[in-house]
């Protein structure tokens, strides 16, 4: 098992920054996938992107070109930087890690990002 916590979310106008972060409670050497997801209301939670043990990155091809994830092994953390932020981009956004790439999830307490116009 894994615990996520992620933090960093916030209100940001349009066309802003933001970074999360999220911190795994074990090697992220074990764990083979962590990344985000998005909620958004009335939505499903909708991937926003992935990044494996060895770096290879999957993004949302809302996000692409604007968000970018990263993680850092020895740390166990994973981070996703988001720029020119838009008001679509509001949702609660959790941090998830698979412990293989295709074993169950595990999911952070989420974390609100409200981007105003």
């Amino acid at each position: 098992q894994v615990q996520l916590v992620d933090s960093g979310g916030g209100l940001v106008q349009t066309g802003g920054s933001l970074s999360l972060s999220c911190a795994a409670s074990r090697s992220g050497f074990s764990i083979a996938t962590m990344g985000w997801y998005r909620q958004a209301p009335g939505k499903q939670r909708e991937l926003v992107a992935a990044i494996t043990r060895d770096g290879s990155t999957n993004y949302a091809d809302s996000v692409k070109g604007r968000f970018t994830i990263s993680r850092d092994n020895p740390k166990n953390t994973v981070s996703l930087r988001m720029n020119i932020l838009k008001s679509e981009d509001t949702a609660v956004y959790y941090c998830f890690s698979r412990i293989r790439a295709d074993g169950q999830f595990y999911w952070g307490q989420g974390t609100q990002v409200t981007v105003s116009s």
